[in-house]
């Protein structure tokens, strides 16, 4: 699976990759961004993560602009040290809300909800898919 990282803190953003390492070798950091407009460029330019670690106040603003200019797809876990942008994060993709220094067992937790919760919605696609087809193959009989 594939993870960003966006964090403008280097120090914070290597302890984060770190944890994400020991949580699952399996488990690969994409890319590590520190802006919002970096952010945006990068997701524009490349294909949707499976997951998103960000932090909320970035070099240029918070993170929240990302969520306002373009679409994401995928889950989102905060990490931060702001309590105060918890309901904010909720209503834009969040699986969690952790506050910094984030610590082995507050990402695993996390990463243990986001692996739950991609078991749960990976068969659900699958039948949105088939519905879809069958859906399309009524129409084509018309």
């Amino acid at each position: 699976m594939k993870v960003l990282v966006i964090e403008d803190e280097p120090l914070a953003a290597e302890r984060i990759e770190l944890l994400v390492q020991k949580y699952d070798a399996a488990l690969t950091i994409v890319a590590k961004i520190d802006s919002v407009e970096e952010t945006l460029l990068w997701l524009n330019e490349n294909y949707t993560p499976d997951l998103m670690l960000v932090d909320v106040q970035l070099s240029d603003g918070l993170s929240f602009e990302i969520f306002k200019k373009t679409n994401v797809r995928c889950p989102v876990i905060f990490t931060t040290a702001y309590d105060q942008y918890a309901i904010q994060a909720f209503k834009v993709n969040s699986i969690d809300y952790l506050l910094k220094p984030v610590t082995f067992a507050d990402l695993s937790s996390a990463l243990d909800k986001f692996k739950t919760l991609k078991n749960i919605q990976s068969p659900l696609q699958i039948f949105d898919i088939q519905e879809l087809i069958n859906s399309v193959k009524n129409l084509n009989k018309t």
